[in-house]
């Protein structure tokens, strides 16, 4: 994002932006020169060009092998081309070790997102619960409503224990009351 497009946006927001930037830049800036090393080399592999040069590569070596043999009656690799089908297997072993190296370092990434999303949740969900118990608040004291009780604002007044919530979330787990449905995200369903 430029920093005239930045500009554009509210204070907060640019924050928000400069915050998740800075969590991303340290995130890089503590790789080590091997896990950089390793980045870089998986990005290269991830290019639909390289996945060409070895369909090129592998059809260049089997032809050059069968108009060697047809030409000089030797080749330096003869069908079922056994050195040829060893380098696949090492290229293929190096190329999965470099992608599980590099998403390890990207699921930390992810796990570090992840945590903050949950804390900005428990953070937005403990200000809304101070809202309603300020508007609540509000309503009592206006001697222009009428004063009633709201269970419902009353509850929802009191900012959720996150520690009762993952409770209940693993009982509800352990008990099967909660299960992934084909269509959609974890339902609240009674047991069966």
């Amino acid at each position: 994002m430029s920093s005239e497009q930045q500009s554009d946006l509210p204070p907060h927001v640019q924050t928000t932006v400069r915050a998740i930037a800075n969590l991303h830049a340290a995130h890089e800036d503590s790789a080590t020169p091997v896990e950089q090393l390793v980045d870089r080399l998986t990005s290269v592999v991830a290019r639909p060009v390289f996945v060409a040069l070895i369909v090129v590569a592998g059809i260049a070596w089997i032809g050059g092998n069968l108009l060697l043999r047809a030409l000089a009656g030797w080749s330096l690799d003869k069908p079922p081309f056994p050195w040829l089908q060893g380098a696949g297997e090492l290229a293929a072993l190096v190329i999965t070790t470099l992608v599980l190296v590099s998403q390890r370092r990207k699921d930390a990434l992810s796990e570090l997102r992840e945590q903050l999303t949950l804390q900005l949740a428990i953070i937005a969900e403990q200000k809304s619960a101070k809202i309603v118990a300020l508007i609540e608040e509000m309503r009592r004291d206006n001697p222009m409503m009428m004063n009633r009780v709201d269970a419902q604002a009353d509850e929802m007044s009191n900012a959720a224990d996150p520690e009762a919530v993952l409770g209940a979330f693993k009982d509800a787990q352990e008990t099967g009351s909660i299960v992934e449905d084909d269509v959609g995200p974890l339902t609240d369903r009674p047991p069966e």
